[in-house]
Order: C-alpha cells, then sequence, then structure tokens
C-alpha cells in the first residue's frame, strides 16, 4: 500500500468516528427542536387569551380613568368650598369665643354692680333707720 492508500485509509475511518459521534448530537438537536416547538406552541395557546383578557383591562382601565377626569373638576370644587366652610366656622368660633368673653365680663360687672348697689342700700337703710 501506498502512502496515499494509507492516508485515505487514516481519512475514511476518521470521517467514520466523527459521523458515529455527530449522531447522537443531531439526534438530540432534533429531540430539543420538536420540544422547543411545542413549548412555543403551548406559550402561543396560553399567551393569547392573556393578552385578549389585559386588552380589556385595559379598555376598563382607559374607561375608568375618563371617568374620573371628568369629576376631577368636581372634586376640587367640593375640596375648595369644604376649606371655606372650615374656615367661616373657624371665624365663627372666633365671634362666639369673643361674644363669650364680653357677656363674661358683663356678668361680672353686674355681679359687681348687684353687691354694690346691696351694700349702699343696707347703708342706706341703716343710717335711716338709724337716725
Amino acid at each position: 500500500m501506498s502512502l496515499s492508500g494509507i492516508a485515505l485509509i487514516i481519512i475514511a475511518v476518521a470521517l467514520c468516528i466523527l459521523v458515529l459521534t455527530l449522531i447522537p448530537t443531531l439526534l438530540t438537536i432534533k429531540r430539543t427542536a420538536a420540544s422547543v416547538g411545542e413549548l412555543a406552541g403551548m406559550v402561543h395557546g396560553e399567551l393569547k387569551p392573556t393578552l385578549q383578557e389585559l386588552t380589556g383591562v385595559l379598555a376598563e382601565l382607559k374607561t375608568v380613568g375618563g371617568g374620573m377626569a371628568e369629576y376631577n373638576d368636581d372634586v376640587r370644587r367640593f375640596m375648595t368650598e369644604l376649606g371655606e366652610t372650615g374656615n367661616n366656622l373657624h371665624t365663627i368660633n372666633r365671634t362666639v369665643g369673643v361674644v363669650t368673653g364680653a357677656l363674661n365680663t358683663t356678668s361680672a360687672w353686674v355681679t359687681g354692680a348687684r353687691v354694690a348697689g346691696k351694700y349702699v342700700l343696707e347703708r342706706y337703710l341703716k343710717k335711716r333707720g338709724g337716725m
């Protein structure tokens, strides 16, 4: 056998070994591709209804958001009126406090005037009676 014949035999044996080691790898790649295909089908089957439901939820959120925007001015106006009512109640409370203070002061003066009047009357009656 010549040198080229030996080289061809070595190349043929190496090619057979390469093919024999590639066959299990190719079979594994084929099974993996089939699994990925099944997974893609399952994800597509489950994702489609989820996306439809999500679209419905987004439509409802847009509706709710639009409704809230409608009433935003009403709520702002209500809060303004509520603040003014609080200010008015504060003013009324201060006024009642001032009036109460004035009545207390007046009551003290009236009580003082009564006591003084009683004292003066008693003194006057004592002097008249004592004469």
